[in-house]
């Protein structure tokens, strides 16, 4: 069991936002923006998803869990109105959220059914944000030209998702859930994520008008395939989540805790 605690993110997010806020970089800005575009929706989904499976289970294993899905739905919520006022922003830039609507409705059809479906989903998406997060935790120097607001509020991020990397993969494998359902819709998700990413990534930058520029693709290419790049250095990770004996444990690291250790300045707990 992970003990998990709510925190308040102490940044202002009421000025307006450069147009290009990561380090003038046009391709990482639209790649960060498409994934702030499908945080409000994801969140909820993934609140809702864990809350009807620990519903599911025995009153006995509800006592093993509560604690841990009160926190993590307290920090999923916490993510979804930070990135809610950072899409306000966004908009007033004129870019359009196509992801968070599409995914809305594919996320209804899922209203009724079993929950190991929308667990098996949950505990996918959290794999990739975990992947993604220790990336982000271990090269936190890219969002350096950032300003400090903005970087604080992705290593946040980042930290949290690790920190609750572990949560809807326990309440998944606690209700029933097996290995085949597990990958049948891991495999799934890469796909959807995958795409919805990319598609959003270009929407963006067609709207801020640098879609054909060669540095944006240039960058692109950097930040995705060069030495620490995303792709070439988070592959492995994805991978292992088709072991049948896998756990996100397995690929735990100190640096969320390190990070939330060294910026408890930048965030007050819930309640306190």
């Amino acid at each position: 069991m992970t003990t998990l605690v709510v925190r308040r993110l102490l940044i202002d997010l009421q000025p307006p936002l450069p147009r290009h806020w990561c380090g003038g970089d046009a391709f990482q800005t639209a790649f960060f923006n498409a994934l702030s575009m499908s945080f409000p929706i994801g969140e909820q989904f993934f609140i809702d998803a864990v809350r009807n499976g620990f519903k599911a289970l025995p009153p006995a294993q509800q006592e093993t869990y509560k604690q841990e899905v009160q926190g993590f739905v307290g920090q999923e919520a916490t993510h979804r109105r930070i990135h809610s006022l950072f899409n306000g922003h966004l908009e007033k830039q004129g870019l359009v959220n196509d992801w968070g609507p599409r995914a809305e409705i594919n996320m209804k059809m899922l209203a009724g059914t079993n929950p190991l479906h929308a667990l098996a989903i949950t505990a996918a998406n959290e794999h990739f944000t975990a992947i993604f997060a220790e990336w982000m935790l271990r090269n936190h120097d890219i969002l350096d030209p950032c300003q400090p607001r903005l970087k604080t509020m992705w290593l946040w991020h980042s930290a949290e998702e690790s920190e609750h990397k572990n949560t809807a993969f326990d309440v998944y494998t606690a209700l029933g859930g097996n290995h085949e359902w597990r990958i049948k819709w891991f495999r799934r998700i890469t796909v959807v994520f995958l795409t919805d990413t990319l598609r959003q990534t270009v929407n963006n930058l067609r709207r801020d008008g640098t879609l054909w520029k060669w540095s944006t693709w240039k960058g692109a290419s950097e930040f995705l395939f060069g030495k620490r790049g995303l792709v070439r250095q988070t592959f492995g990770a994805w991978r292992e989540y088709f072991r049948k004996d896998f756990h996100p444990n397995q690929q735990a690291t100190d640096l969320s805790e390190r990070w939330l250790a060294d910026n408890r300045d930048q965030f007050s707990l819930a309640g306190s």
